[in-house]
């Protein structure tokens, strides 16, 4: 098996009341040959018997715990697991993901483009759809980008909480992601703030198939979301697409910045 090593990339993992899906993740990316400078889980207040089975797989893994006694959200999970890497380059992965066999190879070549460019900022490896706006940037990777008169709303997930490689002193340019709030409404924020401080980025191009989403019956999703707004019903999607057209391009002139 080829050894993917990668000093300068801690990887940070989201983590909460799953640990058959964490140790699932780390398990497949120790199959793919990856060896990163440093590993950090960041638990959001899990149950204290899965908290004695995190202990369990920080002797296995190597990886260094960062937790906290109560459920603190997704912005307080993301901050306290950013604030503890000590990597020039952050890999975040949430615990329910798991990589292809063609990871290491994919992630060697994200971190070269930003070792060439230092003006990129992200790299993205999964999502659900194709970014509205991209241009070719080379065999494994388009670069993402806003025209002037972009129509399409789906341009604010140039961010997404999916995986992806980013610098480590990402707070520095785009703000810490806020706390006390709903995940989907923190993510949100972030992705505001990517544009509003112009970020750069790049999308791999096969994004269905170099990462998976694990979600099994005994440890299924922790995010929840409100079913209406995902029914495959014609009025509300043009509703809901109206309202986005308009919300979304105001609050990136109008939002408050993140600090």
């Amino acid at each position: 098996m080829k050894t993917f090593n990668f000093p300068e990339i801690s990887l940070l993992i989201t983590h909460y009341n799953r640990p058959e899906s964490l140790e699932n993740l780390l398990a497949k990316l120790k199959d793919t040959g990856c060896v990163f400078g440093e590993i950090v889980v960041s638990d959001d207040g899990s149950k204290p018997i899965i908290r004695e089975r995190l202990n369990q797989l920080a002797q296995v893994y190597g990886f260094r715990l960062v937790g906290t006694e109560a459920n603190r959200g997704l912005g307080n999970n993301l901050n306290k697991g950013q604030d503890a890497v000590s990597k020039p380059y952050t890999l975040y992965l949430q615990e329910d993901f798991e990589p292809s066999v063609l990871f290491g190879e994919k992630l060697a070549s994200a971190q070269g483009a930003m070792d060439n460019d230092t003006q990129i900022d992200i790299v993205k490896f999964y999502a659900y759809y194709a970014y509205p706006y991209l241009k070719p940037f080379d065999d494994d990777f388009d670069e993402m980008f806003i025209p002037r008169m972009a129509l399409d709303y789906t341009k604010i997930y140039f961010y997404t909480d999916h995986p992806h490689l980013r610098r480590s002193n990402f707070f520095e340019k785009f703000g810490k992601y806020p706390e006390g709030i709903k995940g989907d409404t923190t993510e949100y924020k972030m992705c505001i703030s990517f544009i509003q401080n112009k970020g750069k980025g790049l999308f791999y191009k096969d994004f269905t198939n170099l990462l998976s989403q694990r979600n099994s019956l005994s440890e299924p999703s922790t995010m929840q979301r409100t079913n209406w707004k995902h029914r495959p019903n014609i009025l509300i999607k043009v509703l809901r697409d109206s309202y986005r057209q308009v919300k979304y391009n105001i609050d990136i002139l109008t939002m408050k910045r993140l600090k």
